[in-house]
């Protein structure tokens, strides 16, 4: 979770498991009802998002969109590529980094997915995007409409 303070969550999970079972798991180490829309996101060693993989297919006419229920974790979290954008809560757009940080052997008789450790809390809101922009001043008027070309009395 990209905040001021550390939250992170440690979670043993089985290769085999869905995205989706990653999602459940996620919600629930952080509190969350489950309730609301998420995606995970592809994306690069500095996090720079790529391909969505989403919780349901929004669309009108079913598209090409990849779910969590029909993508595993040993196909897309890998030695090579051990990193997720999680988004959780479209209105509220609570952001989570998933890194992989090991690859074990699946110990007879333990449950899947394990909370391993926990550290932080969560805050109430999600924490604020701050972006950076150009030097334009937003209070400040754009000017003279005058020379803009369109017909006031449109309607």
């Amino acid at each position: 979770m990209d905040a001021d303070e550390d939250i992170f969550r440690d979670i043993e999970i089985d290769a085999v498991d869905s995205l989706e079972e990653l999602h459940n798991s996620i919600t629930q180490a952080f509190g969350f009802l489950g309730n609301e829309m998420a995606s995970f996101y592809t994306c690069d060693e500095n996090w720079n998002q790529d391909e969505e993989i989403a919780l349901f297919d929004m669309s009108e006419n079913g598209s090409d969109v990849r779910l969590m229920n029909e993508t595993f974790l040993e196909d897309q979290l890998t030695t090579d590529n051990p990193k997720l954008i999680y988004l959780y809560d479209f209105m509220s757009m609570w952001t989570f980094f998933v890194e992989l940080a090991d690859i074990v052997e699946k110990e007879e008789g333990r449950a899947y997915p394990n909370l391993l450790f926990s550290f932080g809390e969560i805050p109430e809101a999600p924490p604020e995007k701050k972006f950076e922009s150009d030097s334009t001043n937003l209070d400040e008027p754009m000017g003279d409409y005058d020379d803009l070309d369109f017909d006031e009395n449109w309607n």
